[in-house]
């Protein structure tokens, strides 16, 4: 039997409508909108069914809308599938813990909600990200460890997304130094629209609360392997999945290892349960582009949960 690997995606993938069609068909998954709208304390619904990008852009309605989102298609089609193990990128390891039983969905939902407001509120004057595109990773390594060196600042990168795609995060002295280091190297840098330096040191503080949020929850052992961002490895003891999740928010997030990992244990069918399918569009870049060793699949809305 082959092997199928679920995936989840994090922010990026949300779009206007997302969610709405399982809601209205499910009482249980409009529950799920109404559980997120209580603790993040805003209008999901309205936002994200009927609201304009810049608002369904906004970090503190982002992550529970999208978690919603993620775990309500993941109900749709749980029982169709048989997984071998999952992973989420970065917002999307939470929807993984759900899926896999480490924490229940409304805990879960809870839990996003708070991330959303921390990370939010937690962009300090200067600090950004920017996503380093055509450039190999060695070479972005090498211009993250200049800019450092050249401008004194915090920078580190904090998504590994594709072998020539990545995230980095960091204070606008070092952004600016690495941006013009990578137009020198014929690469190109796109500042993202984000409040802070995520998966970075430069937000520990806000790490600091949701980790004391964190020890409040019960945690289980998963059903089936999670492989974690921070380790690109699954990790079986639920106290040790807890201290992961505690220092998520400030590590980096390893996709290309964490794909390359999961098809390492014999995963070869991946179905990124969530909107837009930029998971899915990413596996190639990662596992090559020989389909014929894997396959993959987006389901991102009720009727794709129903041809599954």
């Amino acid at each position: 039997m082959t092997k199928t690997g679920i995936l989840f995606p994090g922010q990026g993938s949300q779009e206007k409508g997302m969610g709405r069609d399982v809601a209205e068909q499910d009482a249980s998954a409009l529950d799920l909108w109404k559980l997120a709208e209580k603790e993040s304390g805003l209008p999901l619904r309205e936002i994200f069914w009927d609201g304009e990008a810049a608002d369904m852009a906004d970090t503190r309605a982002l992550q529970p809308a999208l978690t919603v989102v993620n775990l309500t298609l993941w109900l749709a089609v749980k029982d169709k599938l048989a997984p071998a193990a999952t992973a989420g990128h970065s917002l999307g390891e939470f929807a993984s813990l759900a899926a896999s039983g480490v924490l229940s969905p409304g805990d879960t939902i809870k839990a996003v909600a708070l991330r959303g407001k921390l990370m939010a509120e937690s962009g300090g004057a200067g600090h950004g990200m920017a996503a380093v595109v055509k450039l190999a990773q060695d070479k972005v390594e090498d211009i993250v460890a200049r800019a450092v060196k050249d401008s004194g600042r915090e920078l580190r990168i904090a998504n590994y997304n594709t072998p020539a795609q990545f995230v980095i995060s960091g204070e606008q002295g070092g952004l600016d130094s690495a941006e013009a280091l990578v137009k020198e190297a014929k690469g190109r840098a796109i500042r993202l629209a984000v409040s802070g330096a995520f998966h970075s040191p430069l937000i520990q503080e806000a790490a600091d609360e949701f980790a004391a949020f964190l020890e409040t929850l019960s945690w289980n052992a998963p059903a089936f392997p999670v492989f974690h961002n921070a380790t690109a490895l699954p990790e079986p003891d639920p106290d040790a999945v807890k201290s992961i999740m505690q220092r998520q928010m400030t590590s980096s997030v390893l996709w290309i290892q964490t794909m390359q990992a999961m098809f390492a244990t014999g995963v070869r069918r991946f179905v990124e349960v969530g909107p837009k399918g930029v998971l899915f569009k990413m596996l190639k870049a990662n596992l090559g582009s020989e389909e014929e060793k894997w396959s993959g699949l987006n389901v991102g809305t009720l009727a794709q949960a129903r041809e599954i």
